[in-house]
């Protein structure tokens, strides 16, 4: 049986205009959308309907983690899909060769049966000198073995890794001909190396400004080369703590159409305040922030649709324009990003994946493959 969903603003896309509009789904799929009245009675009505969130980073939420635990990442998976994402990568920290290789194993029949996209690996081959939240314990160089062993498990779909590691072009190379995303991060990698690493394969930089030397006049780093190279995906973490909005505009500008806001959220997204464990490191969260006992920020406590919120907010232009800008960082360019061209966008033959939200863009109703995760 189809359903008929009616907004006052329908975003089908980052290249429609917003405005009042239905879309019928059927069999997971959208068959088609309209402008203006629906043809009968909506089965659900929101002030706003956009596509379905694509988190490309994300620890877990709801007091779970990503991991070994097959129940506990599904509850991980679970939260963040009452709040809009329905498509996410697994996120895993430097975890030890064998707690890493259980972490995959774990996480390999929720990405087979679809509750999952793929698994990125955030480490273990990242500097120490921008280990961020990561145990600098356990950070190695790329080994050939394991990292052959992790994506012939074929539930990798994201590396990140410091090319200035030794084998660290070789491990870039190797993670692109294996079909998975290739991603710089955690590294203190300059200008002309951060392009070897493009050239070798690398297609994402890893939460952008967070875990790598900053813009400089003089020294560029690794942000303009990721800037300004076409093909290079940037991930923004857009909840107002890891990067400030002012920031979100120069690189809306120098990376048109390849911005991918992530929320690069651990378990403590949606809990209270308090202690948490990141990996093996203690977290601490207060107000909303997670810190290591040092003060490094430990990920964030973001959920998509916050995201969502945030840049709508910050946008310096109407809101047509804000929200545009919104699908495409949140929807959009991430399901591109993965090769989902049936994501991302709500129009006939894509998938039936669709967040209704009210006029504050609060959250009212989540759409996965037509089936309602949230009322």
């Amino acid at each position: 049986m189809s359903l008929l969903v009616a907004a006052a603003e329908l975003v089908t896309g980052p290249d429609a205009m917003p405005g009042p509009g239905w879309a019928e789904l059927d069999g997971g799929r959208v068959v088609a959308t309209g402008a203006g009245r629906p043809p009968r009675a909506p089965d659900a009505e929101a002030a706003v309907v956009v596509p379905g969130f694509v988190d490309l980073h994300c620890h877990g939420g709801g007091g779970a983690a990503f991991g070994a635990d097959p129940e506990e990442s599904a509850r991980a998976a679970s939260f963040h899909a009452a709040h809009g994402t329905t498509t996410q990568l697994a996120s895993l920290v430097t975890l030890a060769p064998d707690a890493l290789a259980a972490a995959v194993a774990g996480l390999a029949p929720l990405v087979a049966d679809g509750v999952l996209a793929g698994v990125h690996l955030e480490g273990p081959w990242l500097a120490h000198a921008r280990c961020g939240a990561h145990d600098p314990a356990l950070l190695r160089d790329p080994e050939p073995r394991e990292l052959e062993a992790l994506l012939g498990s074929g539930a990798v779909a994201m590396v990140t890794l410091a090319p200035e590691l030794p084998g660290g072009l070789d491990a870039v190379a190797r993670v692109a001909a294996s079909g998975a995303l290739a991603a710089v991060g955690h590294t203190t990698a300059g200008l002309d190396l951060t392009r070897r690493a493009l050239d070798a394969g690398a297609r994402v930089g890893t939460h952008l400004f967070n875990a790598m030397d900053p813009l400089h006049h003089r020294e560029p780093g690794p942000v303009a080369a990721l800037l300004t190279d076409p093909r290079a995906t940037v991930e923004l973490i857009t909840d107002g703590v890891h990067v400030h909005p002012a920031l979100w505009e120069l690189v809306a500008a120098a990376a048109p159409g390849r911005v991918a806001a992530v929320t690069d959220a651990m378990a403590a997204a949606g809990m209270p305040d308090g202690g948490y464990r990141l990996g093996a490191l203690d977290v601490r969260v207060d107000g909303g922030v997670a810190r290591l006992p040092g003060g490094t920020i430990a990920g964030s406590t973001a959920t998509a649709d916050a995201l969502f919120r945030r840049i709508v907010a910050a946008h310096p232009g109407d809101r047509a324009q804000a929200l545009r800008r919104a699908v495409a960082w949140t929807a959009t360019t991430p399901a591109g990003l993965l090769g989902l061209d049936d994501a991302g966008h709500l129009r006939p033959g894509a998938r039936a994946d669709a967040v209704l939200l009210d006029g504050d863009l609060a959250v009212t109703g989540v759409l996965r493959r037509g089936v309602q995760t949230r009322r």
